[in-house]
C-alpha cells in the first residue's frame, strides 16, 4: 500500500521538483569542455584556479585548486535574504555570522541608512557555479545525513577538467536526493535536523532546507545555461 499522498506530499511534490530540474541540468550541460567550463566573459570573474593563483582572499578548497571566495560582506542582491532572516527570528549576530561581517554591517543593511555601497556581485563561470553548488551539496549531506565533522569547504577536491567535475557532482547529488527520499513527515518538521554550517539551516525546519536546496540547484543551472548560450554565441576572435 502506498504512504500517504506520495506523489502530491510536501516530500514527494519537492522530490518530483528535484528530479524534473536535475534532469534538465544533465541534458544541459552535455559536451562541457574545459575552455567553456573555465570561460570568464567579462574581467574579475571569480572562477576555480591554482592555490597559487587564486586572487581572492577567502579562496578555499582542500588541494592544488581552490574555488574563489571575496571579502566578507553581503552583497546588494542578498539584502533580502538577510531581511527574511531577521524576520523569521535569527540574532543579529547570528545573521553576522552567517555572512562573516560585523554586527553594525547587518544592522546597516537592515536598517538600510547609512550603509556603504557594496561591491557589485561578481559574475562567476561555470565551474565556479558547479564547484559551489558540489561544496552545498556534500557538505549539505555530511551535515545532515553524515557525521557532521568535515568542513564542507573541504569536502570538494576541485578540479579544471569539466568531466572530472561533473562526473563527482553527480553523485554527490543523487547521495543526497536518495537520502532527503527517506526523511519522515516529522523529520520535514523538525528545526535543525540539518545542521550545515555556513547559513540559516540549523535554525529552520528541514523541509524550509530542501526548498532552498531546490532553488539553489535551479537558479545556478539557469545560469549555467545562460553562460552556454553566450558561449555559443560569442564573437569569433
Amino acid at each position: 500500500m502506498e504512504t500517504e499522498d506520495a506523489g502530491t506530499g510536501r516530500l514527494g511534490l519537492l522530490l518530483d521538483q528535484f528530479d524534473q530540474a536535475r534532469e534538465m541540468a544533465q541534458v544541459r550541460l552535455t559536451g562541457l569542455g574545459d575552455e567553456e567550463y573555465l570561460w570568464e566573459p567579462v574581467p574579475g570573474c571569480w572562477s576555480v584556479r591554482r592555490r597559487g593563483e587564486a586572487t581572492t582572499p577567502r579562496a578555499f578548497g582542500p588541494g592544488e585548486w581552490v574555488l574563489d571566495l571575496g571579502a566578507p560582506d553581503i552583497p546588494a542582491s542578498e539584502y533580502a535574504e538577510v531581511a527574511r532572516q531577521a524576520a523569521d527570528g535569527m540574532t543579529v549576530a547570528r545573521i553576522a555570522d552567517d555572512w562573516s561581517v560585523s554586527v553594525e554591517r547587518v544592522e546597516q543593511v537592515l536598517a538600510h541608512t547609512g550603509a556603504p555601497e557594496p561591491d557589485r556581485t561578481p559574475v562567476t563561470t561555470i565551474a565556479w557555479r558547479l564547484a559551489h553548488l558540489h561544496v552545498q551539496f556534500a557538505g549539505g549531506w555530511e551535515w545532515t545525513f553524515g557525521e557532521r565533522r568535515q568542513d564542507p569547504k573541504l569536502a570538494v577536491d576541485f578540479t579544471p577538467s569539466a568531466a572530472s567535475a561533473l562526473d563527482r557532482f553527480w553523485p554527490a547529488v543523487d547521495r543526497w536526493r536518495d537520502s532527503v527520499a527517506t526523511v519522515t513527515d516529522e523529520q520535514l518538521d523538525t528545526v535543525g535536523f540539518s545542521q550545515y554550517p555556513y547559513g540559516s539551516a540549523p535554525d529552520d525546519p528541514f523541509v524550509g532546507v530542501l526548498s532552498g536546496t531546490n532553488l539553489e540547484f535551479i537558479h545556478h543551472m539557469a545560469e549555467i545555461a545562460v553562460l552556454r548560450d553566450l558561449w555559443q554565441a560569442r564573437p569569433a576572435v
